[in-house]
């Protein structure tokens, strides 16, 4: 943060937003939308391609006005074009944060220590690309001459969700010939399943691991490893049926991949920001290098968008702020992500990593702890599933938890009336949990007396609706972009650093003193606290 910035509680705009928070909860959505009958067409972004309706949050112009005012007092605009300006705001890593070099197209300059990092980029894309057109097009032979058929992706975090979650996104864009399978679990059961029905001869691995040495990966890897040359019968056969996405040559060398087959990135790209680097290479093995193409452009567009577009019309600044608003002044404590659409089930669980491993933080970058929540939980499933699970707690329970509705006007498969009654569905949820049904209008329809309570909606529940004219593979580069730069926004108003993740380090420490600890043949001195001692000591016991 600049210098010049004042501590978060003590702006100004923040203040302020304390005290209009007093009189917004008095108010409902019901009474907003009747003083302001077009609400619904004011409150509105249509821009890069996306239909941004945000009319059903529990904010005035007032409101707006002094969460834009708090964005600049943030410092907002300096510190976007210090990211992408290639400057170290990852303070704690003293690294810069340039996953929107990834999309740049070429040609274009992002500069990180003087360097233009474009062309290096586009040198790995390029090499991705000749990579993925030998395995679509058969080209690419195992140790035996088999044709590859098979692509599992062996990673965790970043090198497993992004990968995954586009791979499900674009489905409908796959080339059907090749089977994907995802293995991150360190659980043995991952592993066993995904490839329990793969001929080794046909299947090729890719190992995501910027350091090569991650715990989770390097464990399925030398599984992959041994399952494969149980069948091949030859340690050259790795060179042919695994691929790297690392930095280590070393490590991969030793593993016994070819370095021509290690598909590099850079320590400016985070893992929940990597999707669109090398670690898409299974996403690109899948959808094909026009697709994939396809997918950095949309990228790009939101990249440009949120660089360029004044913060009124700026849908990640808006949603960035809206979130904070609910989070920190409407306590709100967690958002639901609901895509009307199948091919985005994995979708929540990618924005999980991303959302609460960037914001989940208690202290400020210079150490201070917070005196405001940050980091709301993220969490959802698809709709309609979710409205028959737990759309009744987001409806009558006594929590508020705003959601974002994502919905598209063209399904990729058209099937009789099966789109226009899961569309209807979105308008019907948003509308219902901002305006509800009062006890007049349950007794209005003839209900009993002592079940009147019961079937009461209290509605002024917010929700934001995007509306999208379908899912292509530009438009889930401009959703991820969406939500990496509403994440970046709130990071910067909180005063956090959103592009560390010191949190997962503890677990991964204490882990590796407790593995000697379980496979030890001799009884260990153990010098846990007592419960820890008790269950190793149990699991020692008990275990085959």
């Amino acid at each position: 943060m600049s210098n010049s910035v004042a501590p978060l509680s003590e702006r100004a705009s923040w203040k302020a937003l304390q005290l209009h928070a007093e009189s917004v909860k008095a108010r409902h959505l019901r009474q907003l939308f009747a003083e302001d009958p077009q609400r619904g067409e004011r409150l509105v972004i249509d821009s890069a391609g996306i239909y941004f309706d945000y009319s059903k949050n529990r904010v005035t112009d007032e409101t707006l006005s002094l969460l834009f005012r708090l964005a600049e007092e943030s410092d907002l605009r300096g510190r976007i074009d210090a990211m992408f300006g290639g400057e170290r705001i990852n303070i704690t890593e003293n690294r810069a944060v340039l996953h929107t070099a990834l999309r740049a197209p070429k040609g274009s300059h992002v500069y990180f220590d003087g360097e233009d990092v474009v062309p290096a980029v586009h040198e790995v894309l390029d090499k991705m690309y000749a990579f993925a057109e030998r395995i679509r097009g058969g080209d690419w032979k195992g140790h035996t001459g088999a044709t590859i058929k098979n692509i599992v992706n062996i990673g965790i975090g970043g090198s497993d969700l992004g990968p995954v979650m586009a791979y499900e996104a674009l489905k409908d864009s796959s080339l059907r010939e090749l089977t994907f399978r995802f293995v991150s679990n360190i659980d043995g059961t991952d592993f066993a399943e995904a490839t329990k029905d793969l001929s080794p001869e046909e299947t090729l691995f890719v190992i995501s691991s910027k350091t090569f040495t991650t715990l989770e990966t390097m464990t399925n890897a030398r599984t992959a490893r041994a399952w494969s040359l149980a069948a091949l019968k030859d340690d050259a056969a790795v060179a042919k049926h695994f691929v790297a996405v690392s930095t280590n040559a070393a490590e991969v060398s030793k593993f016994g991949i070819d370095t021509a087959n290690m598909f590099e990135f850079w320590d400016w790209v985070g893992g929940r920001y990597s999707m669109d680097s090398a670690i898409g290479i299974s996403t690109l093995l899948a959808i094909g290098t026009e697709n994939f193409k396809a997918l950095l452009s949309g990228f790009h567009e939101m990249d440009e968008h949120f660089r360029t577009t004044p913060f009124e019309q700026n849908i990640p600044v808006l949603l960035g702020l809206l979130t904070l608003w609910n989070t920190n002044f409407l306590d709100a404590h967690s958002i639901a992500v609901l895509p009307y659409d199948q091919y985005l089930k994995r979708f929540p669980a990618y924005l999980q990593q991303l959302t609460m491993e960037s914001n989940g933080k208690h202290v400020t970058v210079t150490g201070k702890h917070v005196n405001y929540e940050t980091g709301p939980i993220y969490w959802g499933e698809p709709g309609t599933n979710g409205q028959h699970s737990f759309y009744q707690l987001i409806h009558q329970g006594t929590r508020l938890v705003p959601c974002d509705f994502i919905a598209f006007i063209d399904s990729l498969n058209p099937l009789g009336s099966h789109h226009d009654y899961l569309t209807a569905n979105v308008f019907a949820q948003s509308e219902a949990l901002a305006f509800g049904k009062t006890a007049d209008e349950v007794k209005a329809e003839g209900t009993v007396d002592w079940l009147v309570p019961h079937r009461v909606f209290e509605g002024n529940r917010p929700s934001n609706t995007f509306l999208i004219q379908g899912l292509t593979p530009s438009v889930l580069g401009k959703l991820v972009a969406m939500y990496e730069h509403a994440v970046f926004v709130q990071g910067i108003i909180w005063e956090i650093d959103s592009f560390d993740q010191w949190g997962v380090e503890l677990g991964k420490v204490l882990s590796q003193r407790i593995i000697p600890e379980l496979q030890s043949p001799e009884e260990p001195v153990l010098k846990h606290d007592s419960s820890t001692n008790a269950l190793i000591r149990r699991y020692r016991s008990l275990k085959k």
